[in-house]
């Protein structure tokens, strides 16, 4: 059909005449209402960006002298924060003269890994950045 007689067509049953594949051989055109179409176009992408998960990351700080009740007390919040399916960012900040007890915070957050080893998968090992160590942690798949 050639695109006068597409239009003519159009036209005639009040309809817009649109291009779907302009790099098709030969290009292929619909008789379609536009503002119907655009209306479609805009509710599914609004149901893609529902159905998308956005990525939480909570986080947890220490001192490298924290006591074992806080400890406790924090390991029970990132158990929580995993069961919830958000990312886990624990760090250990050193103020002033602590960063001295580097070793300290090292075995600090291995320890809070191999207590969350249940619930939670490392993503990157004890790391110093300036003066806080951080670790990452996924929650596991269900």
């Amino acid at each position: 059909m050639t695109t006068l007689a597409a239009l003519e067509l159009a036209n005639e049953l009040e309809l817009d005449l649109v291009e779907i594949s302009p790099k098709a051989d030969p290009p292929v055109c619909r008789i379609i209402d536009y503002k119907k179409f655009l209306y479609s176009q805009k509710k599914k992408q609004k149901e893609i960006k529902a159905k998308q998960s956005k990525v939480v990351v909570k986080e947890i700080r220490f001192g490298p002298n924290t006591d074992d009740h806080d400890f406790q007390f924090k390991l029970n919040h990132a158990r929580k924060f995993l069961q919830d399916g958000a990312k886990l960012k624990a760090y250990v900040f050193f103020r002033g003269r602590t960063i001295v007890f580097k070793e300290r915070g090292e075995i600090l957050l291995l320890r809070f890994a191999t207590e969350l080893e249940d619930i939670g998968v490392i993503e990157q090992m004890p790391k110093l950045e300036g003066k806080r160590m951080t670790v990452m942690f996924n929650p596991k798949k269900k």
